[in-house]
């Protein structure tokens, strides 16, 4: 068989995947309390003005605003109180010159008035008159009709990942109900014949399979559902014919393990049986996950992970989410939690080659410290204490206790 394993930086490696995918986008209709994290299909147009009429943004008076003008504490303006405009009710009151109504924060005001003067700018004189000793200009501390949303606006864009606000901007506009991209199916395949069931107790040579579970939940989080195949072993025919279940139940598949350039390890022959075009890249410049696998069959897209649970999990984190988000047509960039921090330590690393470090921060004279766990990338627990980690660029050598970094949060 062809030679694989040639190493390419990682933003090249998926975009030799992106640049070829077609991703075919079935829509569903969704309750909108229950779209969190979906990806909408099409644009979300407003039918309403919003807010639908002028709201009080204080507690106070609505006013002809040129009653109020010139007015101060040394010469306050006096305004007969006419009446009130109570929450959730129609305005009964008209003003006139010289008048104010009671008016209250996101209420109506009275009609005839352009203005709020806040309840702290006045004084009561008594029960029917009130100084004001600050003018307002007209519109002050008032939310006019479509201040905020249009109708014939588009309030989301095709292709947005819908957020908490975004559920509660489209109920504000009485949108009951939203159109989304379909879920995509990610089939997970662990392979390898050490491999045992969680439910097991591992014998010699033994371990329980770590790595379904964790990127079932990682590829959940990416808003895809994971498909968990049986446990395989390391023999061709057994893998191909799980690998061609998982394509034919899903949208996606990944291995698990089976990556390395390795006589026992057959994943990418396995792909490349598969159909066309196979196997585009074996093999990052990064660490922990050197030699991951980029395939498309069909358009269906295809990733073997390296076995090892910390790498599996970073390069889930750094190749698949993207593509999971392209099977639902999201567009906009993934944009993860960061901050900085000092690093406590050196960290060494190879030029030519894009390394990350699992930390643990901590505050320390009120500066945010980050610590390297060191550790193998088989040791699952470097990465359960850690609390992000630091990408070491491809063209540095390292980087340097003390030094100021970018911290990418879990």
């Amino acid at each position: 068989m062809p030679e694989f394993f040639n190493i390419l930086p990682p933003e090249a490696a998926i975009k030799s995947l992106l640049d070829i995918l077609e991703p075919q986008i079935e829509a569903e209709s969704v309750l909108t309390p229950e779209a969190l994290g979906r990806i909408t299909s099409s644009v979300i147009i407003s039918n309403e003005n919003l807010p639908a009429f002028p709201r009080s943004t204080m507690d106070g008076y609505s006013v002809r605003s040129t009653d109020t003008f010139g007015a101060s504490e040394g010469m306050p303006a006096y305004l007969d109180v006419v009446g009130e405009v109570p929450m959730g009710r129609v305005p009964k009151i008209t003003i006139s010159t010289g008048q104010a109504v009671t008016a209250y924060t996101g209420g109506m005001l009275a009609d005839g008035s352009d203005a709020v003067v806040m309840i702290e700018n006045t004084h009561t004189v008594n029960e029917t008159t009130i100084e004001v000793v600050r003018p307002v200009a007209p519109g002050e501390n008032v939310v006019q009709i479509g201040e905020d949303v249009q109708v014939g606006d588009v309030v989301l864009a095709s292709g947005h990942s819908i957020r908490p606000q975004d559920i509660g901007g489209l109920i504000a506009l009485g949108i009951e109900m939203i159109s989304v991209a379909q879920r995509p199916r990610v089939t997970i395949i662990s392979t390898g014949d050490e491999l045992v069931s969680p439910q097991s107790n591992p014998g010699q040579g033994q371990i329980r399979d770590i790595n379904s579970y964790t990127i079932s939940a990682l590829v959940e989080s990416a808003g895809g559902i994971p498909v968990r195949i049986d446990i395989v072993g390391d023999d061709f025919d057994q893998q191909r014919k799980a690998a061609l279940e998982g394509l034919n139940s899903g949208e996606m598949l990944i291995f698990s393990a089976g990556s390395s350039v390795s006589s026992r390890d057959m994943t990418a022959r396995v792909i490349e049986s598969l159909g066309k075009p196979g196997v585009l890249v074996h093999g990052i410049s990064f660490k922990p996950g050197k030699p991951t696998i980029m395939a498309l069959i069909d358009q269906k897209p295809v990733i073997g992970l390296p076995g090892n649970p910390v790498s599996a999990a970073v390069v889930f984190e750094m190749m698949a989410i993207p593509i999971i988000h392209a099977l639902q047509g999201h567009t906009r960039p993934r944009w993860k939690a960061t901050l900085q921090a000092l690093l406590t330590r050196d960290l060494p690393s190879q030029t030519g080659r894009q390394d990350t470090v699992q930390v643990k921060l901590d505050q320390q004279n009120n500066k945010i410290t980050a610590d390297p766990i060191f550790g193998n990338s088989n040791l699952i627990y470097t990465m359960v204490r850690a609390d992000g980690h630091v990408t070491i660029p491809i063209n540095r050598g390292g980087l340097y206790a003390n030094e100021e970094v970018m911290v990418t949060l879990y």
